[in-house]
């Protein structure tokens, strides 16, 4: 691995060079209505990008990312909803590049984990007036990921709810999604083993978070995506009902507790193990099975965040 410039220096070089390469996905109505404006926020605050790319085939991302970062440039700003978000994170991992995040989806969970604007203008104005951060990687098994492992519920939601109702009502469509599933959905056991003390619980839903949002709410007020640590919760347990109104309070509310007084499970490694084997979501993408290992990288991604952001 090349060795990384200190953040104030890559810093001074977004600011003064303006060396980006522009990524946006426009397979979605989404991308495609607002890529104009991308360029043109761009442009308002000074940047010409050295490259820019659209990708309408979810099978040509990984190449097109590999495309951009062949430029060379200081910053990879990449437009598109938490899965694209999410493929750019593993090709700017462990790199003298800093990911610019243009919040083009759904519930742009990891724009509001690094407090980003979720508006177009705003979040590029960072890229000129914020800094450089380094925050924490997940790895669940061999995959590194930004925001969260889930198993359970959420993944047959992943797959199923549409994409008209996720443009109709937004974050809702999820939880309204998860109320069609549950009543045919079994429960299962899990079992989480953090520093040698094991966790075992009856539940139909199981998160492992690194950032701070799932579902565009926040796990928990205290939680942090550059502290170091990963944080386990239920939703419910393996009774539907409380689930039922968990998730009703939340897609309401969005209200969660701290993380002293919650039913969170911390720390920096976890193994996962569960009964029936579960298929895990992994930002996004269902490709493994448990028993599984998670971990987090401390500092294994740069990226561009508010000035006002806690860069520890």
């Amino acid at each position: 691995m090349a060795e990384l410039r200190s953040k104030a220096e890559h810093t001074e070089a977004i600011r003064t060079k303006g060396r980006v390469c522009l990524v946006v996905n426009t397979r979605s109505r989404r991308g495609r209505r607002l890529f104009p404006e991308v360029v043109r926020a761009l442009h308002a605050e000074g940047f010409k990008p050295v490259r820019t790319f659209t990708v309408d085939d979810p099978r040509a991302l990984r190449a097109t990312l590999d495309a951009a970062l062949d430029e060379r440039p200081d910053l990879l700003a990449v437009g598109g909803g938490d899965g694209t978000l999410s493929a750019a994170v593993k090709h700017v991992a462990h790199r003298d590049v800093a990911l610019g995040l243009l919040p083009l989806g759904t519930t742009n969970n990891f724009a509001r984990s690094l407090g980003l604007p979720l508006d177009l203008p705003g979040a590029v104005r960072v890229f000129r007036t914020g800094k450089v951060a380094d925050i924490d990687l997940g790895v669940a098994g061999d995959r590194e990921f930004a925001n969260l492992a889930s198993f359970g519920v959420s993944v047959e939601v992943a797959g199923k709810v549409r994409p008209w109702l996720k443009r109709a009502l937004g974050r809702p469509a999820y939880p309204l999604t998860a109320l069609t599933i549950l009543p045919g959905h079994r429960p299962f056991r899990a079992a989480i083993t953090v520093d040698g003390h094991r966790h075992e619980l009856l539940t139909h839903q199981l998160n492992i978070a690194n950032g701070r949002f799932h579902g565009g709410w926040q796990v928990a007020r205290d939680i942090s995506i550059d502290n170091g640590l990963l944080v386990a919760y239920q939703l419910g347990s393996g009774k539907r009902l409380r689930l039922v109104v968990e998730t009703l309070i939340r897609a309401a509310t969005g209200r969660w507790r701290s993380l002293a007084g919650g039913p969170f499970v911390v720390g920096r490694e976890m193994l996962l193990e569960t009964d029936p084997p579960m298929a895990a979501d992994v930002d996004g993408e269902v490709r493994l099975m448990t028993p599984i290992t998670i971990r987090t990288i401390p500092n294994g991604l740069r990226v561009m965040v508010p000035e006002e952001f806690v860069d520890s």
